[in-house]
């Protein structure tokens, strides 16, 4: 069982939340309007709306035809969302020594289709 702490005990936003945000900042830093984005992006207006807002949370797909609509890279959109989660609070977690130990030791094999990878940004 991995050993994760939290280096922090204030409340975190949603993912969705901050994602929203970015979302938002991003288009009215173009100057553009959601029903111009919703059209470029495929969805209705109502729902990018949402997703704005952080009471929805985007599909990836979705996330895609936002950010191409938006004309920005999904990967720097996920970098803006990471830099406002991680603003003055140092690591966000990091795993416990004894974790790292295993995992450091632990024999070469290959993956298979059920295989669980941990993503840290």
């Amino acid at each position: 069982m991995a050993d994760f702490r939290h280096t922090d005990r204030r409340p975190r936003p949603l993912l969705r939340t901050v994602v929203g945000e970015v979302l938002r900042r991003r288009r009215q830093e173009q100057r553009r309007t959601l029903a111009e984005v919703a059209r470029d992006a495929n969805v209705s207006v109502q729902y990018l709306s949402e997703v704005e807002r952080g009471r929805k949370e985007p599909s990836s797909e979705i996330l895609a035809a936002v950010c191409d609509a938006l004309r920005i890279d999904l990967a720097d959109m996920l970098a803006e969302v990471r830099q406002s989660l991680t603003a003055g609070r140092g690591t966000v977690l990091q795993l416990g020594p004894a974790r790292l130990r295993r995992a450091a030791h632990a024999p070469t094999r290959p993956t298979r289709g059920g295989d669980v990878m941990l993503l840290v940004a």
